[in-house]
């Protein structure tokens, strides 16, 4: 069974079982300050979890866009990927466990409409409870009535069954199914069965997260208002799963990918082939949502991944600008699914050929300073030199080095720039505060503003609100004036003063769209969308975005607004900071 059938099958599976199918939402959070992307098919519907209603209902199935780069050194090992799709089926306080149990199963085992998995290879884990939920007794009876043998059901703890996107948001105890790859293991003991999933031989193929939880600065302080199901299948795992494979290197997502890559090595190396493989595809989706190489933040990861991608095109031997041909093949794959690839592909290209210039600017400066003898630390942190490239070098000098003390300041590196990290551009909001809640409402003023007053073809390409200020990221050529900042400023405060109404409608996709409503950059969106309305005393709107909330009701509740600085973050964005004071 090939990827797009994998897709297809679980998607109209669900749509048949009373879901509305929503598109995958943009890789660049909206409003989730907690990560730079989003890490998993839950995060952009936060808001729906902890209670508003979402625009099209409470039954929703997805395929989400999703990357992960905690674990690049990973990265060509069977299992990690940093760019994945992850299917998922949502009950927003509708269905809860049976419902959403009984249909995993089916749609794993089933042959028609599922994909026809032999029942007798499955085994499952529940949660063994801890202080904060009980032992689930409910979902291991569920499991017992469809045929799961008890000694194939496994109770574990909160570190292997339960869920959380991290330390605050949604949460709650979850069951995974996982199955024999072997097809000849048969029953095990818990000991047994944890090997197993460490050697790989059976493998997690689906989760089932019971959100029913709360959790607020690293622990649980109660319940939901409403029962929620969070289900999550790796469309790549499934896919190696269907095809008999052990890794999804060696399915169809990547035989395109990784072919092209063949036909321009001068050697074979498996592992680079796959870090080229992955971390291009990466790039492609990531320039597609509108991220671009830079040294902070999103920018940051995309520029690691690039500058590895070359590294490992060196080393296999390409010649300078073939991996267009890499970002062609991952196109060509995903055309049909994901129109934004072929939409922007000029510009993907454009980016990655601009990161590659670039690195090898800083390869020439790096080997000067290799020749001067200087810490591989140093070349690697001030120079953006790799580290294989170091030890590479120093093997053909007889000069030896102390990896072990360099990974020790790598990782002192990395914590510190975590934590440097987690006050920086994120996107979205920091929290639902009230004071953060009113710069959000302001932040579609100044949208408005900047619009009216300046040029009205100007586009948000991000932004990051906290309780202390906003931040925006939008498209200009130029540096704005003086006398146009305070125009802006005028004519918010203007529209603050007036004591305007916010209001929050749904309507089609098509509608919004007509009315001309600002839209997130590379965001898909359903059929049935949220806008917000800030409308002057005739309801006449002065500002209309597509957008979750949450905002005030009416624009005298703001105060008053000041901007504090304008400044350039990348050729062709520009970025506001602003208060309420």
């Amino acid at each position: 069974m090939q990827s797009s059938e994998v897709r297809s099958k679980f998607l109209k599976f669900f749509e048949n079982r009373g879901h509305k199918i929503i598109p995958s939402a943009s890789l660049v959070p909206e409003n989730d300050p907690s990560v730079l992307f989003n890490t998993a098919g839950m995060q952009p519907l936060v808001p729906y979890l902890l209670g508003q209603e979402h625009p099209m209902g409470k039954r929703i199935a997805d395929v989400q866009k999703c990357v992960r780069t905690g674990d690049l050194d990973d990265i060509g090992d069977n299992r990690h990927f940093s760019f994945f799709e992850m299917m998922g089926n949502w009950s927003l306080g509708d269905y809860f466990k049976k419902e959403a149990i009984e249909w995993s199963h089916e749609f794993l085992t089933k042959k028609d409409e599922g994909l026809g998995l032999d029942a007798s290879r499955l085994y499952v884990t529940i949660f063994e409870g801890d202080e904060n939920a009980q032992f689930d007794q409910e979902s291991k009876d569920i499991w017992m009535s469809l045929g799961i043998r008890e000694d194939r059901i496994y109770a574990l703890p909160a570190s292997d069954n339960w869920w959380s996107p991290g330390d605050n948001g949604p949460c709650g105890p979850c069951s995974e199914m996982f199955y024999d790859m072997k097809g000849d293991i048969g029953d095990l003991n818990k000991e047994d069965f944890l090997k197993a999933i460490k050697n790989e031989d059976v493998i997690e193929i689906w989760n089932d997260v019971f959100m029913e939880f709360e959790k607020k600065d690293g622990k649980v302080i109660g319940k939901l208002k409403q029962k929620n199901v969070d289900t999550g299948a790796g469309l790549e795992r499934i896919t190696a799963v269907m095809q008999g494979k052990k890794t999804a290197y060696d399915t169809d997502i990547f035989s395109g990918i990784l072919g092209k890559i063949k036909e321009f090595s001068k050697q074979s190396n498996l592992k680079a082939e796959r870090i080229i493989a992955d971390h291009i595809r990466a790039s492609v989706f990531m320039i597609a949502d509108g991220v671009l190489p830079s040294n902070t933040d999103r920018g940051y990861v995309l520029r690691r991944l690039i500058r590895r991608a070359v590294r490992y095109s060196d080393i296999l031997g390409f010649e300078h600008g073939e991996l267009f041909g890499v970002v062609e093949a991952v196109v060509e794959k995903y055309k049909d699914t994901y129109s934004e690839l072929t939409e922007n592909a000029v510009i993907i290209k454009k980016e990655i050929e601009k990161e590659e210039n670039k690195f090898r600017e800083t390869l020439k400066h790096g080997l000067k300073e290799f020749e001067k003898g200087v810490d591989p630390f140093v070349l690697a942190t001030t120079y953006g030199f790799p580290i294989e490239l170091t030890l590479e070098l120093a093997k053909e000098k007889g000069i030896e080095i102390d990896l072990e003390k360099f990974k020790e300041k790598m990782t002192e590196h990395q914590k510190l720039s975590h934590t440097a990290s987690a006050g920086m551009f994120k996107g979205g909001l920091a929290n639902h505060n009230e004071k953060t809640i009113k710069l959000h409402t302001a932040h579609h003023l100044l949208l408005a503003g900047l619009q009216t007053v300046v040029d009205k073809n100007i586009k948000q390409r991000g932004s990051n609100i906290t309780e202390e200020r906003l931040r925006m990221d939008f498209l200009s050529d130029r540096k704005l004036t003086d006398e146009e900042k305070l125009k802006v400023e005028d004519w918010v405060n203007d529209k603050i003063k007036q004591g305007l109404n916010v209001v929050r409608r749904e309507m089609s996709k098509e509608e919004a769209e007509k009315i001309g409503a600002e839209m997130e950059f590379g965001a898909k969106y359903p059929e049935i969308v949220s806008l917000y309305f800030i409308e002057d005393a005739n309801g006449n709107p002065i500002s209309k975005e597509f957008c979750g909330g949450p905002h005030v009701s009416n624009t005298k509740e703001l105060g008053q607004f000041k901007i504090q600085k304008e400044e350039a973050v990348a050729q062709g964005i520009r970025r506001i900071k602003a208060v309420l004071l």
